[in-house]
């Protein structure tokens, strides 16, 4: 089917479904001044009412994209009127505290939907993502669910969207951008996420298409804000994994808040279901603050801080690996001495000062710094046999090894250290012009990195070294003949970099929202700049630009039926981060160019009751055209560049979700993807890229016990078909486009809730000095699937074959996680 046939059914099918009226709902729980529970409040608009339960409970559905007063009144308190304008089938939650003093009466609350709707941001609910079970829990636990992100490491925190890498990803907290480490090679090394979710308060995510505002990266945006307190609160999660602490804190004239987050993390549960048997005692821990200062109402300040440690000792004993077909089985036998020691410590600290100089002017300023001392050492060395297993049935050796194919040996060996510096200052500026937002910024980021980089590999298969393919030795047909030549390591990688980069980069960008007879029609167009040059001790880089325009435009006619329809895209680059201009031998390529995309977006959001409750189908097509790309390698989670930008490449593919009440008062989700992005190097054709992968189903559900709604289950399943397995080292990845095995997780969560603010207080029960309290039982990888996240390359010696023999991820692992409010 031709695009054009394509994307007219897509249209013809939205167009087709049947919607609903447009309506919205507020629900709640109304407190008193005590934080008791208040029963039997009316709550009204107009001839639209419902009475609060006994734990102070309401529910009701209001008509939107109106301006409608709700009215809450008691027998002995006093009444409160509160204004609202919210978009069609909204749920809004607003929890009011009544008094016997006073009248309370609200402003109007316009509801931010809409403008993330026309923009194709999804929006993650914090509690979701403290809730749902993970190997790694948090927001990237919950993005790996969504269409078009895919992750086959669930010890990772990273991720792929629509057919980039790992690299290719925006990630903002409180408008300031953070950064992860440079040195990482494994799932099980990666550590903490930055981002603590006990400190969250809102998440948005754009997969593609995104603004001018948003920077210089090719796939997606992350962006986060952590929250302001207004009052005292701590809370506390324990589990056989680590756990967290986090206190808010608020000055007696609220003029200071503050959220204040630690966490402690053990993976050694998850690393030791593997196959390969380790001594392992990897620690995570870091600490993290948000305070806040309200200066005057025209002047807030802000600071964001964080300190993570992540120490590993990794001491690998030994590994089997059942691989091969059903008629041929192999079996791998691995035996190791040494260990690796590695450390990571990243120092962040941000300030940001806000000031209103008019009610339709705002400035920003914003200043970071970002250090991080990484380190990786190990000698390991393994000696391994291939064989054939005996498949007879009846046979006394059924599942025993017959016959050896290949023996060998190989040492690793790598003394890595990175010292890298990021300063950034900017400033952002905020205009309501007429009826259009105008929006600008300037920024300066210098980058100073060194960078010490030694690895070897030396390989002995049937008692003797073998060479790198790549150097013209003499044959080396032992033992048949001796060898005269030259013993040298199969890969060796030594380079010491110290490199600085300066970059300014700025943008501008217009909005405006209008009306078009009964149609509502949104705009944003914008452009971004980049400029940037890398220097060294003994290089010096050309100085190189780049422009980026950048548009959305989403309609949303007045039908009886919600949709709205968006499309978006522009010109994308990405200058050059560190690791992009250092080249599979290490060495800095001062004039790597940018890599350009050109994003298309055709979106739809449609509205509806389902079973009276709301649902949202969200799809979207897509296509990028990637030119001046820069060819890369993963190993495990480390990504090597070729930094030669001789290639072209494109992606394209579709993503659908739908998410509503499955279960009536809970988010559930489901969807689906499909992606195929392929790279083309050195006009040498099409071949898959490495992220390439092509379906993807996700499932996110939460439930309740009808009768006991205080026993939850939380569910999480993600199914990819399999990546490109890679190629093994000098080899043409031409010739090697095999797939791994496609990726199969559940992960279930089962919790009883033991005190919740919305049931009430009991009386007389030590459960009254919490908020809430939980205990449940987690079971990683429900179904025991055994999932592999890369490939490594055994070659024997005899038939000059090579294996590929899977890296396979965690199996079955249970654990118990307490979490507590104060």
């Amino acid at each position: 089917m031709s695009a054009i046939k394509f994307f007219s059914v897509y249209v013809l099918f939205l167009l087709s479904l049947n919607l609903s009226a447009q309506t919205a709902r507020i629900k709640g729980v109304i407190l008193d001044k005590n934080s008791e529970p208040v029963e039997n409040v009316n709550v009204s608009y107009l001839n639209m009412a419902t009475q609060s339960n006994k734990n102070g409970f309401y529910d009701l559905k209001v008509p939107a994209n109106q301006k409608i007063t709700l009215v809450f009144t008691h027998v002995s308190l006093k009444k409160i009127s509160v204004s609202f304008v919210l978009s069609a089938n909204e749920n809004k939650e607003f929890n009011p505290v009544m008094s016997d003093q006073q009248e309370q009466m609200g402003e109007v609350i316009v509801s931010s939907n809409n403008k993330k709707v026309v923009t194709g941001v999804t929006t993650i609910e914090p509690e979701m993502m403290r809730k749902i079970p993970g190997a790694n829990a948090g927001i990237e636990n919950i993005l790996k669910t969504l269409p078009g992100v895919n992750s086959n490491n669930e010890l990772s925190t990273q991720y792929a969207v629509r057919g980039g890498n790992y690299d290719e990803n925006l990630v903002y907290v409180n408008e300031i951008e953070v950064y992860r480490p440079f040195l990482i090679r494994s799932g099980q090394q990666e550590g903490l996420s930055f981002t603590n979710t006990d400190l969250v308060q809102n998440v948005d995510f754009s997969a593609g298409g995104f603004q001018a505002k948003f920077g210089d990266k090719l796939s997606s945006v992350l962006d986060i804000t952590y929250r302001k307190p207004t009052n005292f609160g701590a809370g506390i999660e324990a589990s056989f994994l680590g756990g967290s602490l986090y206190v808010d804190a608020v000055s007696k004239d609220k003029k200071w808040s503050a959220v204040t987050g630690a966490r402690y993390r053990n993976n050694s549960l998850l690393v030791k279901s593997q196959e390969t048997q380790t001594n392992f005692t990897p620690s995570f821990a870091d600490i993290q603050t948000n305070i806040n200062y309200t200066a005057s109402p025209k002047w807030q300040w802000s600071f964001l801080g964080n300190i993570s440690q992540n120490k590993y000792q990794y001491r690998p004993l030994t590994r089997q690996t059942r691989f091969g077909t059903i008629d041929n089985p192999m079996l791998l036998t691995v035996f190791y001495e040494g260990q690796e020691k590695d450390k990571y410590d990243t120092y962040f600290g941000a300030l940001k000062t806000t000031f209103n100089a008019t009610d339709n002017f705002t400035l920003k300023f914003i200043g970071s710094i970002f250090h991080t001392l990484e380190q990786e050492y190990f000698d390991i060395f393994a000696q391994y046999r291939i064989g054939e297993v005996d498949s007879s049935i009846g046979s006394q050796n059924f599942g025993d090894v017959a016959y050896t194919s290949g023996i060998g040996s190989q040492l690793n060996h790598a003394r890595n250290d990175l010292d890298a510096l990021i300063v950034n200052t900017e400033i952002k500026g905020f205009h309501d012009w007429k009826e259009s937002q105008l929006e600008w910024g300037i920024k300066y980021t210098r980058e100073s990195i060194r960078d010490r980089i030694i690895e070897w590999e030396v390989i002995d298969s049937a008692g003797f070294s073998v060479n790198p393919p790549i150097l013209n030795l003499p044959k080396n047909d032992q033992p048949y003949n001796p060898y005269v030549g030259p013993l040298l390591p199969y890969q060796n990688v030594r380079a010491t970099n110290f490199n600085s980069i300066n970059r300014f980069s700025g943008y501008f960008q217009w909005s405006l929202k209008s009306t078009v007879g009964s149609t509502e029609v949104s705009y944003n167009a914008g452009i971004r700049a980049h400029n940037w040059e890398v220097q060294g001790e003994t290089l010096q880089g050309k100085s190189q630009t780049t422009f980026s325009p950048r548009a959305q435009f989403a309609v949303k006619p007045n039908w009886e039926k919600d949709m709205v329809f968006r499309i978006s895209g522009g010109l994308y680059h990405q200058p050059p981060f560190y690791r992009e201009l250092r080249n599979a031998e290490a060495v800095v390529q001062p004039d790597t160019k940018a890599q350009q995309s050109v994003h298309f977006v055709v979106g739809n959001d449609y509205s509806f009751k389902m079973w009276t409750r709301p649902f949202k189908l969200v799809s979207e097509i897509y296509y990028k055209s990637l030119t001046d790309v820069n060819t890369y390698t993963i190993d495990n989670v480390r990504i090597r560049y070729a930094a030669n930008n001789n290639a072209k490449a494109y992606a394209q593919g579709l993503d659908v979700r739908l998410n509503g009440e499955f279960v009536p008062g809970t988010e559930s989700w489901i969807s689906f993807g499909y992606l195929k992005t392929e790279e083309n190097s050195n006009e040498k054709g099409y071949v898959s890229r490495p992220t390439d992968q092509r379906l993807k189903f996700g499932l996110l559900f939460q439930d309740y016990m009808p009768n006991i709604p205080s026993l939850k289950l939380y569910l999480n399943l993600v199914y990819n078909t399999g990546l490109p397995g890679g190629s093994p080292s000098y080899a043409d990845s031409y010739l090697y486009q095999n797939r791994l095995n496609d990726y199969r997780r559940v992960d279930v969560g089962f919790f009883k809730v033991l005190i919740d603010s919305k049931m009430g207080k009991r009386k007389s029960d030590w459960l009254n000095n919490f908020k809430e309290l939980a205990v449940g039982l987690e079971i990683f990888n429900l179904f025991n699937n055994q999932n592999a996240i890369t490939n490594t390359w055994v070659r024997d010696v005899y038939s000059k074959n090579q294996y590929a023999i899977p890296n396979y991820m965690t199996t079955r692992v249970f654990n118990v996680k307490l979490t507590a409010k104060l």
